[in-house]
């Protein structure tokens, strides 16, 4: 009796659905590009996991089984332990300075009232997302270059007596560098959303709140950043889970021989003896601890925010 009900139901959803479908099926067409990305780069290779228990040879091939010896054996390494204690710290730096960034500017942005300059400032902070870090590399040497940049230049003309230090090739240097330059490239593909999420909010609320007297602070605190609670939930959810993904072409661009101590990191490490000196099974170890580490983030951010807002979360 049950089966003969849901069945119906079921035939009912497929074909709402199909009906869907073909109604914006240039909006679902949209999609495809992004799917095969996922499938191609994300789940396909999910098929060479197993080469993370057992030796693994680009000649001959899957080899003996070795259980979890290949992963005491990369955590026994200096250099990868390097790299992930760089990993870690260059990680939570571009989290806690990076990620409050967009809100700010979006919310400062939300405020100007000529649209032309509104405009020319969005189009300014989004720009730098589509320029490449190894172009980024290039106008960084441009600025900071001891013989020739821009900066060290204008120093010795205010002071020519001195001292100028490298910042690209200085130790204590470089991880400010690295985290200036991402949140320079990075802050305004985060402003956009937030500010499409404030484009969404009801303005009857500020009408109301001004009529009560609620000054542009007062508005911003309580109607605007509440609104925007599941959003930034949701976008720091996501920014937990991709914590331990430092930026592979950022940090290799930006590395040298004098600075790779201090930069270095999982990604950087992967490519050297994956690429380099083929040792594709410590390889895919350092990758699958990464990922297992990533999916620990995401799992226990969600439950959290969940905890704290039950209509936030991902899952």
């Amino acid at each position: 009796m049950t089966q003969t009900k849901i069945a119906p139901n079921r035939l009912k959803r497929y074909r709402r659905m199909w009906r869907d479908i073909r109604a914006d099926w240039i909006l679902y067409l949209l999609l495809v590009p992004g799917m095969v990305y996922v499938v191609l780069f994300h789940y396909i290779p999910m098929l060479g996991v197993a080469n993370a228990f057992r030796d693994y040879s680009a000649v001959t091939g899957p080899g003996a089984w070795r259980g979890l010896e290949i992963f005491e054996k990369l955590f026994s390494r200096v250099a990868f332990q390097r790299a992930f204690r760089n990993n870690i710290i260059i990680s939570l730096f571009k989290l806690l300075c990076g990620f409050p960034v967009p809100i700010i500017l979006s919310l400062m942005i939300n405020e100007i009232r000529r649209p032309r300059v509104k405009k020319f400032i969005q189009t300014a902070i989004i720009l730098p997302n589509f320029i490449s870090w190894f172009i980024i590399s290039g106008l960084l040497f441009a600025m900071f270059s001891v013989t020739s940049g821009a900066i060290p230049g204008l120093i010795r003309a205010l002071n020519p007596n001195a001292v100028i230090t490298n910042v690209l090739q200085d130790k204590d240097c470089i991880r400010t560098v690295v985290i200036g330059s991402y949140v320079w490239q990075a802050s305004g593909m985060g402003t956009i959303v937030y500010l499409a999420a404030i484009t969404g909010i009801d303005q009857q609320l500020y009408e109301a709140a001004m009529i009560d007297g609620a000054g542009k602070w007062q508005q911003m605190v309580h109607i605007t950043l509440p609104t925007l609670l599941p959003t930034i939930i949701v976008l720091f959810i996501f920014r937990v889970g991709s914590v331990m993904n430092a930026g592979f072409d950022q940090i290799y661009a930006l590395s040298n021989s004098l600075v790779v101590s201090k930069i270095d990191i999982i990604d950087t490490y992967v490519f050297k003896i994956g690429i380099e000196q083929a040792k594709f099974s410590e390889a895919t170890a350092a990758g699958l601890f990464k990922s297992a580490i990533g999916l620990v983030l995401v799992l226990t951010t969600n439950y959290l925010a969940k905890k704290v807002d039950p209509d936030s979360g991902i899952m």
